[in-house]
């Protein structure tokens, strides 16, 4: 926020005049003025930054509908009401648990640098602008719901609808929220915003949440799918060979990706959650400037990813593949999200092209292993949000590491632009304990989910599709004739009488 302005009747008289007498008089009224002007800039600067903060918590949240159509199109037909339904109950009951106990786990502080212990139900939340109370409130919801949609996808097409209820209200009301405290609260124990005990003099530069939030979505999904197996026919029982389900609708899948992108320009320079900077900063332009290379930084990763996925997936299957492409995107976009703040525009062009070598090799591993994930998402977030920590850790600059981090002059920056390897170290123990903690927590809930018999759906269920048999009905109108889902999947021919015109 910006720093009150002073002023004093005793040094403005003399600029004023020989007669100090009616001066100062004068002097006085004009720093009487002074004052009332300076609280309206001080108010008006509150008010940019809330509304810069819900601006970009509105384009968070509009990443749900993007995942909603995501999902939607790649998922067969018969299971399209079905994933659309946990969608929405991720936003509905993340934003109630979140409410009661996400937010306080997340940043009540004072705290200990494990979990946060106030603010539960927003209770007691800070009133005052500076701790922008219900906005702030708002923004991370959107991002808790965020992680949440990304497990959602890879426990799709067979999965109990009481699982999603169950998982989701967990990850977002406790599992998400103590790693966002870890690495983001002003107490957390690897925070790099918590000046006075950082962790390897640098603690974790996480900016947007390519760990805190990518990588716990994608570790919870990887659980899910890995202990309720893959679906129906995914891979050949003779031979081993995985067979491709492929989703129903490109355009939804195209649709869905563009709206992710949108909403990453409020995912990522949104996470400065103001646009003003005290006049103490070295530049006053320094935040606005930041907030404009996040966005270019963002842009330029997911561009890169997507072409490199085009290519690569072009010599691999010898097609070119609008969903593998839309896939390759998002992984930059996942991968640039931790760094996107501290790097160069170049040094994101070099992220993205990665991201998209791991994507392909985490998919690749997945069809070894015979695991199955409708939307990649766990090789999506999992693999390329865990590149990009290690990504930021190399490329992080010594003057935009400041300048987004300040308070914390001479700490370390990437390993690449000059520095020591402390950062990469504690960003290695970064992916580690994101890795330990998701698995310790969503892996035992999804086998207890798993021996209860409310992991999994049925095979019957899952061959007719679950938009008839727990939905009451298919999301798009059949012709009963034509309906293939009735029949295991397998699209039922019309017969006509022989002689039949």
């Amino acid at each position: 926020m910006s720093s009150s302005l002073s002023c004093s009747a005793n040094e403005l008289a003399p600029l004023l005049g020989s007669n100090v007498t009616t001066y100062l008089q004068a002097a006085s009224y004009i720093c009487g003025q002074f004052a009332t002007v300076s609280d309206k800039l001080t108010d008006t600067a509150y008010a940019i930054d809330s509304t810069y903060l819900l601006f970009s918590a509105y384009l968070v949240f509009s990443m749900q509908l993007g995942f909603a159509m995501l999902c939607a199109g790649s998922v067969r037909a018969k299971n399209t009401m079905n994933i659309m339904l946990t969608n929405v109950l991720d936003a509905a009951a993340g934003g109630l648990f979140y409410y009661l106990f996400g937010f306080a786990f997340a940043f009540g502080t004072p705290s200990n640098g494990f979990i946060g212990k106030h603010f539960f139900g927003l209770k007691d939340v800070p009133s005052s602008s500076e701790a922008y109370d219900y906005s702030n409130f708002l923004y991370q919801w959107a991002f808790a719901i965020a992680a949440a949609g990304i497990t959602s996808g890879s426990i799709a097409e067979r999965t109990q609808f009481v699982a999603y209820l169950i998982y989701s209200s967990f990850l977002t009301g406790f599992v998400y929220p103590v790693v966002s405290h870890w690495f983001w609260s002003v107490d957390g124990w690897a925070s790099a915003f918590n000046t006075d005990d950082l962790l390897f003099e640098t603690g974790v530069i996480d900016f947007a949440g390519s760990g805190v939030v990518h990588m716990v979505g994608g570790i919870a999904g990887f659980w899910g799918a890995l202990i309720e197996g893959p679906r129906i026919g995914r891979f050949d029982d003779h031979t081993g060979r995985p067979v491709a389900l492929r989703g129903h609708s490109a355009s939804l899948v195209v649709l869905g990706t563009f709206l992710l992108w949108f909403g990453w320009y409020g995912f990522n320079p949104g996470s400065f959650n103001k646009i003003l900077v005290p006049y103490e900063s070295a530049s006053f332009y320094g935040q606005w400037s930041a907030v404009g290379r996040t966005a270019v930084t963002t842009t330029l990763a997911g561009c890169t990813a997507a072409l490199t996925t085009l290519f690569g997936k072009r010599i691999l299957s010898g097609h070119w593949n609008v969903t593998d492409v839309c896939n390759g995107l998002l992984g930059g976009f996942a991968a640039i999200t931790g760094g996107c703040s501290v790097v160069d525009p170049w040094a994101a062009i070099i992220c993205g092209f990665v991201a998209a070598l791991v994507l392909i090799g985490c998919n690749k591993l997945a069809e070894i292993v015979r695991y199955d994930d409708p939307l990649e998402a766990a090789q999506l977030h999992g693999g390329c949000g865990a590149w990009g920590i290690i990504f930021t850790a190399l490329f992080a600059k010594e003057k935009y590491v400041n300048e987004v981090y300040p308070g914390k002059p001479g700490r370390p920056y990437g390993l690449f632009m000059g520095s020591g390897g402390k950062l990469l170290i504690a960003h290695v123990i970064q992916i580690l304990v994101i890795i330990g903690w998701v698995s310790a927590t969503m892996g035992p809930l999804f086998f207890i989910l798993h021996k209860f018999k409310l992991l999994r759906i049925s095979p019957d269920d899952e061959m007719a599709g679950m938009d008839m048999t727990r939905h009451g009905g298919f999301a798009y109108a059949y012709h009963d004739e034509e309906d293939g889902s009735k029949n295991g999947g397998i699209a039922m021919k019309k017969v006509e009488p022989a002689g039949s015109s």
